[in-house]
């Protein structure tokens, strides 16, 4: 078998891409002005995080005034969540709605502010990976300050039904925050029409470089700052403007949110040619609903191995995929989003997940279907817990 390199775990992270890095390198040596200094060469700067902020907030349906720039999509969700929490226990709300499989920026965040006061409800999930709107509809109360919800999954890939969600936060009167870090290129959005009062995003999932990302904050919220010690971005977050990042990251979202459904159009054949390629073999199964999903994203459970070994083989077959979460990949503790699903800590230590992009092709396609059954079954003649399943017995 030839051995090729195929990069199938772009949910992670994605390389710059040329239009990007091209877009970029003149601010690191003759545009290197500082964007807050009056002079012609921090002047030029400025227009290149102003025009940057246009693209962005032209890519969302928002105005420009609406968009800041922060160093992360984690920096973005602190900063609308903590924000807003801060904001609304003045009006005596303390309450914060989310879900049980957000991803931890968002977790961790919501368990800071229990451990201050604040009362979180975590939504549950479908076992397809979807959120009930209904269920935010029941939670919220006359004292709920904020529900977050992503846009999509960062491991399974669901998508979630957003418009609703929010339509139910207007009417009762409450803020809603979408984490969009994995959606952002992904799918169509437009911030005022489907009524998201707050978004975040991050520059790495599409091919910007890692470090930039920004938060949309609907004009009328007057949100706290999260970082103080400068007047930048119109005196809410301090922090001299990381000027190639940010006009990296405006080219990047321009070129990621441009035919979004011819792309898809391409992946989603590729991606199901995976999914039922993979499922032939026995005890597995698919995380997440079969179409309400990111086009280029797939989970699948495989019981019997364990995820990091299926990882280390498929890397030594030139493919680079995930277990879940690229920020959690060095925890041995199953993912917490396929708990969430219902799935049991075996079941769930064995997913693979595969996050494709437009550039892969039948061949890639083929080759990984080629390779994971081989060693797939390579790590079963190993696994003492296949075996028990193979006689029968029970494993715990």
């Amino acid at each position: 078998m030839e051995k090729r390199f195929i990069y199938a775990d772009n949910a992670a992270t994605t390389a710059v891409s040329e239009e990007v890095l091209a877009a970029m390198l003149p601010y690191f040596r003759e545009g290197y002005g500082n964007a807050s200094s009056i002079y012609k060469l921090g002047r030029d700067a400025q227009r290149a995080v102003e025009d940057a902020r246009d693209k962005v907030a032209q890519a969302l349906g928002a105005d420009p005034r609406e968009i800041f720039f922060t160093s992360c999509g984690s920096e973005a969700d602190n900063w609308a969540i903590k924000g807003t929490a801060e904001l609304m226990a003045k009006k005596g709300k303390k309450h914060i709605i989310t879900s049980v499989f957000e991803h931890h920026a968002v977790l961790h965040t919501t368990q800071y502010l229990e451990k201050h006061g604040f009362e979180v409800t975590y939504v549950p999930i479908s076992d397809k990976g979807l959120v009930d709107p209904e269920d935010i509809r029941r939670a919220i109360r006359e004292d709920t300050a904020l529900v977050t919800i992503m846009y999509a999954n960062n491991e399974i890939g669901t998508i979630q039904p957003i418009d609703e969600i929010a339509a139910i936060c207007h009417e009762k009167g409450v803020l809603f925050h979408t984490d969009a870090v994995q959606a952002v290129g992904h799918v169509d959005i437009d911030v005022h029409r489907q009524g998201i009062d707050m978004l975040s995003l991050s520059g790495h999932k599409i091919h910007a470089q890692k470090g930039i990302g920004a938060l949309y904050v609907r004009k009328g919220i007057a949100l706290p700052n999260l970082i103080h010690g400068g007047g930048q971005e119109r005196g809410r977050r301090a922090g001299t403007e990381n000027v190639p990042a940010v006009v990296g990251l405006g080219v990047a979202i321009e070129t990621a949110t441009r035919n979004i459904a011819e792309k898809n159009a391409k992946i989603i054949p590729l991606r199901n040619k995976l999914i039922d390629g993979i499922l032939k073999l026995p005890y597995t199964r698919l995380n997440g609903d079969r179409d309400k999903r990111l086009a280029g994203n797939l989970n699948i459970s495989i019981e019997g191995i364990e995820g990091e070994s299926l990882l280390l083989m498929l890397d030594m077959n030139g493919i680079c995929a995930s277990s879940g979460s690229a920020c959690t990949s060095g925890s041995l503790d199953p993912s917490h989003v396929l708990l969430a699903l219902g799935l049991k800590h075996e079941v769930a230590h064995g997913s693979m997940r595969l996050s494709i992009e437009e550039n892969i092709t039948e061949e890639d396609v083929d080759y990984i279907l080629e390779v994971v059954p081989k060693v797939v079954g390579r790590l079963r003649e190993m696994s003492p817990v296949w075996e028990k399943m193979m006689k029968g017995e029970k494993y715990e």
